[in-house]
């Protein structure tokens, strides 16, 4: 249990630093298509993360109802992202090519 919480956590971490490493270059790109493909991939990166986020707390913390209702608004949040994030990604990927 402990190690999947650990591995919980520095997936979290590394999901983490690729949002932000994403993010920044997706600010400094001048070429739209490039932009759009970093900030796609910067939208998986943080759908991902706030999904195993979510996991962390609903499945590893103790019961309680906020922690029901945060984690299902995380996981929904994640999921929208990570949709967004891969149907971006297909369109600015098709517009390099």
């Amino acid at each position: 249990m402990f190690a999947i919480q650990i591995t919980l956590f520095l997936l979290i971490c590394l999901l983490l630093a690729l949002s932000v490493y994403f993010s920044f270059r997706s600010r400094r790109e001048k070429e739209p298509a490039k932009r759009g493909l970093y900030s796609a991939r910067m939208n998986i990166c943080m759908g991902l993360m706030l999904v195993m986020i979510a996991v962390t707390q609903l499945f590893f913390f103790s019961e309680s109802s906020f922690r029901r209702i945060f984690g299902t608004v995380l996981v929904l949040l994640g999921l929208f992202n990570l949709f967004a994030g891969i149907r971006n990604h297909g369109h600015f990927d098709r517009m390099l090519r």
